[in-house]
């Protein structure tokens, strides 16, 4: 019985999840971006200028595809690289103030898609969740 719960269990969170991205994509595509193009951007404006390092730990895309990602937010004019003073091996990819203004404006307008996904669920259940989720994540 318990095999089944897990199978089961992992089944409607792997559609819930596609069921999310789906969501996801559709609001960002209004927008003109990619997924990964607005997972940088969300990054760098939550978080501040990052090493690409830094931004493809947090964003989950490899090493080699957030190049190419960050590469078409720059020529978009949304994020520069800067060259760090103390290590030269170091760059840091921050928002240019066109990329601060174009998430001041958009993101709210994410947050609400995202409230409005989780707004079945209680916030003690979705403090629930959370935990569940990271123990489930924890397993390797």
């Amino acid at each position: 019985m318990n095999g089944n719960l897990s199978l089961k269990s992992f089944v409607v969170l792997m559609k819930s999840s596609k069921a999310i991205q789906e969501r996801v994509k559709k609001d960002i595509s209004n927008q003109d971006l990619k997924i990964s193009e607005f997972t940088v951007l969300e990054a760098l404006y939550s978080k501040g200028k990052q090493t690409v390092r830094q931004i493809s730990d947090a964003v989950l895309i490899n090493s080699g595809s957030i190049t190419y990602v960050i590469d078409k937010l720059e020529d978009k004019g949304l994020l520069e690289r800067k060259d760090c003073k103390e290590d030269r091996r170091v760059v840091y990819i921050q928002l240019t103030r066109l990329g601060k203004q174009f998430m001041d404006e958009i993101f709210p307008k994410h947050q609400l898609v995202i409230e409005e996904i989780f707004s079945e669920i209680t916030n003690k259940e979705k403090e629930l969740l959370i935990g569940l989720l990271k123990r489930v994540g924890k397993k390797e």
